[in-house]
């Protein structure tokens, strides 16, 4: 049955029905196993041939059709002729439609040989049965290529259900996110989704409820690491009255936002977080806040619900703090690495944005 299922997929990557993770995933698939990407031509030319072949069926169909119809209509009912010269005749009074019906058939009949040279040369004049054997054949040894290989059946994500939403961003491009812990903690299955529409399944990795943050990591095969991250994460804190910009998902879309740093310290003196100005909703949360020079100085943690425009957001320097705790607690995170260096700064605010929004991601879960 898998083979089928392989077959499958494959039909449904040339019908262009898979989604963008799919598509991607078995293309990745298509480079590493030359006998799948085989598969894949083979049955493209196999296709191609059905369908020119079909057409010439049919058109030969019209052909007859045409000349029953004009027979019936008296147009044929020319007087009969005897041996050479009724062929004459007849040649003499449609030369002209049959030069054209012929040119289209040679026409097809050519296209047709050329989509089919592969498998005339492998299969030579065996007709289709025998080709749909041999290819069943084919979809097998993948198939059990696949099984020693362990390689998965490419399958339809489903779409994740959402009853929780916010925002994270990436600290280290093998996939690793930051966002609220208040974000999360009702989340028993967690996916964050790109602004190009992809998502994938995370998990979380640490979580402190103090400083209200989270460490999650996308665990999705079809993530694709990402070298350099264009922004940096700053350690000390920022000044006062710091201008800076935020991106988040207060909605299905990424939001843009800008404000500036009202108060060193958040709600009831907070040291661990400050107050911004700034507009913020519902999904903001775990947003990044960046600085003119493409560093992000805090997550945005909660609105003040009593003072119109009042954010608060926790500093950057607890991402460290957070980390150094992860490691201590194993030793496989040693290898996460936060970005040092900010390519955002100098440019302007327009291309900091196009630059940084696909390293943020909208947090959806159930």
């Amino acid at each position: 049955m898998d083979d089928i299922l392989l077959l499958e997929a494959v039909e449904r990557y040339l019908s262009g029905d898979m989604s963008f993770e799919e598509r991607a995933f078995f293309e990745d698939l298509r480079k590493k196993d030359a006998e799948i990407d085989q598969l894949v031509v083979e049955h493209t030319f196999f296709l191609q041939g059905l369908d020119k072949y079909g057409s010439i069926k049919a058109f030969k169909h019209s052909l007859h059709e045409v000349e029953v119809n004009l027979g019936e209509e008296g147009i044929l009912a020319a007087p009969k002729l005897a041996g050479k010269a009724k062929v004459v005749n007849f040649w003499d009074k449609y030369k002209r439609n049959v030069a054209v019906a012929a040119s289209i058939a040679g026409f097809i009949s050519l296209l047709t040989l050329g989509l089919m040279i592969t498998y005339t040369k492998k299969y030579g004049n065996e007709n289709y049965d025998v080709l749909v054997k041999e290819l069943n054949k084919t979809n097998s040894e993948v198939y059990q290529l696949k099984k020693t290989n362990n390689i998965p059946v490419v399958t339809q994500k489903p779409e994740p259900k959402v009853d929780f939403r916010g925002t994270g961003f990436l600290i280290d491009g093998k996939g690793y996110l930051v966002t609220n812990a208040h974000v999360i903690n009702k989340m028993k299955n967690i996916y964050v989704e790109s602004t190009k529409g992809q998502y994938f399944t995370a998990s979380s990795v640490y979580i402190d409820n103090t400083v209200d943050l989270a460490i999650l990591k996308i665990n999705d095969t079809s993530f694709k690491a990402i070298a350099t991250l264009p922004y940096s994460i700053k350690k000390s804190n920022t000044d006062l009255g710091e201008q800076f910009f935020t991106l988040g998902f207060p909605r299905n879309e990424i939001v843009y936002g800008e404000g500036y740093v009202s108060a060193k310290s958040g709600s009831d003196g907070d040291t661990t977080s400050y107050q911004l100005t700034v507009s913020a909703n519902p999904g903001n949360s775990g947003g990044p806040v960046i600085n003119r020079n493409g560093e992000i100085i805090g997550i945005i943690t909660a609105k003040d619900s009593k003072a119109d425009g009042v954010v608060y957001a926790a500093k950057s320097k607890n991402i460290f703090e957070l980390l150094e705790k992860l490691k201590k607690d194993d030793a496989k995170y040693e290898l996460i690495k936060t970005p040092v260096n900010s390519n955002l700064k100098g440019l302007e605010r327009v291309q900091q944005v196009k630059k940084m929004e696909e390293f943020v991601y909208m947090v959806v879960g159930n």
